[in-house]
Formats: C-alpha cells, sequence, structure tokens
C-alpha cells in the first residue's frame, strides 16, 4: 500500500484540529513481490511513480512527486496554494518530473526520493539517504545529498544481470533459482541463468 497525501491540505486539517485520512492513490505503477508503505507526497501536478518488481522499501521512505518552491520566482512562497487571490496563477509548487523506481531496489528507512530521478535495478538506497539525482543500476548510495558509496558489482557483471533481468521471470522459474538468488556466487547464478535461457 502507498499512502498519498496532499501537503496543503494537511496543514488547512491540522489548523482545524482534524485528523488526516490518506487520499485514494492515483494508479501509481507498482510490481509484483515489492514490499513496504512509502508515504507520497504529491501535489497533483501530473508526475508519475513507477515502482519495480522485488523492491524492499524500508519504513518511513517518502517519495516526493513534486511541491518544490519556485526560487526562480520573485517569491519562494506558495502563495497559489494558500492565497486565494492567487489560485489562478499556476506554476507553483513544481515538479522536476516522474519517478522511476527500478526492480530489486533496496530503499532504507527514512530515505527521501525527490522528484525527476530514475533508480535503476539493483540500487541501494542507504537509511535517511536524500536522493535528488539519478542513482545507476547496482549503486550503494547514502547521506544528504546521496553520493554514491561503491558499485555492487562490476560493469560486466552489472550488465550480465540486466541481460537476465530475472524478475522478469515467471514465479515457477524464480523458485527454482532461489538457491542461486540468495547466494553469494553471482557466476553460478549467471551460469545458471545462460544454461536456462539456452535450454528455452
Amino acid at each position: 500500500m502507498i499512502q498519498r497525501f496532499k501537503p496543503g491540505l494537511l496543514a488547512v486539517l491540522r489548523r482545524l484540529g482534524l485528523r488526516a485520512q490518506p487520499a485514494p492513490t492515483p494508479a501509481y505503477q507498482r510490481g509484483r513481490g515489492t514490499y513496504g508503505h512509502p508515504t507520497v507526497l504529491d501535489w497533483g501536478e501530473g508526475a508519475k511513480l513507477s515502482i519495480g518488481a522485488f523492491c524492499s522499501i524500508a519504513n518511513g521512505v517518502t517519495i516526493l512527486l513534486g511541491g518544490e518552491h519556485r526560487t526562480d520566482w520573485v517569491t519562494t512562497y506558495p502563495f497559489s496554494e494558500l492565497w486565494p487571490g492567487a489560485r489562478h496563477i499556476k506554476g507553483h509548487p513544481k515538479t522536476k518530473g516522474d519517478i522511476v523506481i527500478g526492480n530489486d531496489v533496496w530503499i532504507g528507512r527514512n530515505a527521501t526520493l525527490l522528484s525527476g530521478i530514475t533508480v535503476g535495478d539493483g540500487a541501494v538506497i542507504g537509511s535517511e539517504a536524500v536522493v535528488g539525482k539519478n542513482v545507476a543500476p547496482y549503486t550503494i548510495v547514502a547521506g544528504n545529498p546521496a553520493v554514491c558509496v561503491r558499485q555492487r558489482f562490476s560493469a560486466e557483471i552489472v550488465a550480465q544481470l540486466a541481460a537476465i533481468a530475472w524478475w522478469d521471470w515467471a514465479d515457477a522459474e524464480i523458485e527454482s533459482a532461489i538457491p542461486f538468488l540468495l547466494s553469494p556466487d553471482i557466476q553460478a547464478f549467471i551460469d545458471y541463468a545462460q544454461t536456462r535461457r539456452a535450454s528455452a
């Protein structure tokens, strides 16, 4: 389940002493096997969220699909949201675009993902990281702002894993591969996957 809130509404409800309830979730894409309950802050600017298959999303993860203040305008104040006479002026808040999270991604506790980013397959986002730029496949990032800590595997292995794309396999095929998936012997998994492909 993805919890979606419209932050401007939250502030109004708080002032009135009311408790906010999650808004109905729009058609965000979420792949099979993915678990976790990220909070998605969406100001209705049209940005989309796509989360791949078999992702692990820890508690406290926040995904901002927009809501950025305009630093290129005279004021950063959100008059369009909070001032009745300015509601007709569009463009504030703004978004940098869609968020695309690949397959088999692990997002640590209390991480924040900002709009307009792509997180590659097999990436790892450390706890409390603030991610404002793209994360390459099989890369570990951490910190505020998030920076590359290291690559999980060599470029050659990453290319092989991308070509294998085990997350697209049928459940029965994944079940057969479990001993290889749950192992540090990456080459054994690659050999298994290539044998599987050759026999198909």
